[in-house]
């Protein structure tokens, strides 16, 4: 049975997720204004992504009998320093998702609520895989530097991203 504790941590998480849509709503904004689509079009699904991620949380809380919560969303930062500055604050962002599913994970450890470390195995896994795209495009931006031709090049991979709900979710 699910606690007390551990449905408001849960419940945080939901609220966390949708944050977290926001500052990549920002992100892909910034890129819109420098006129990089393939940049914005990256956050963008990312939102998309983090989206997916909270409605997950909704529906375990509420499949757990949980009474979901909604908070507000705070402001998130809307300007930045250059594309890298970006993907730097991107990624220490998804780092403290992270340590949050960790969180989250102890919790249900320690209360021995077995549903919800099944669960959370999933975030765990897409944390790392998360993180691991980030690192990958924070190193290509390191060696592409400010070279016009290079940064184009990612722009138009970034493009050809797109959300596509994980069949196994």
């Amino acid at each position: 049975m699910v606690s007390e504790r551990l449905f408001n941590a849960l419940n945080d998480q939901y609220n966390f997720e949708l944050y977290s849509a926001h500052i990549y709503v920002a992100m892909a904004a910034y890129f819109e204004d420098q006129d990089l689509e393939g940049f914005a079009n990256f956050f963008k699904v990312q939102e998309q992504e983090e989206r997916f991620h909270a409605s997950k949380f909704y529906t375990y809380i509420a499949e757990k009998n949980g009474r979901i919560r909604v908070d507000g969303i705070p402001t998130p930062e809307n300007d930045f320093e250059s594309i890298i500055d970006v993907f730097k604050k991107a990624i220490e962002h998804e780092r403290k998702v992270t340590e949050r599913i960790y969180n989250l994970m102890n919790i249900a450890m320690e209360e021995k609520e077995h549903a919800t470390v099944s669960f959370l195995k999933w975030f765990v896994d897409e944390q790392t895989e998360e993180e691991a795209m980030f690192n990958k495009i924070i190193k290509k931006l390191e060696r592409i530097k400010d070279d016009p031709n290079g940064i184009y090049m990612l722009d138009a991979e970034l493009a050809q991203r797109v959300f596509t709900p994980p069949a196994n979710a």
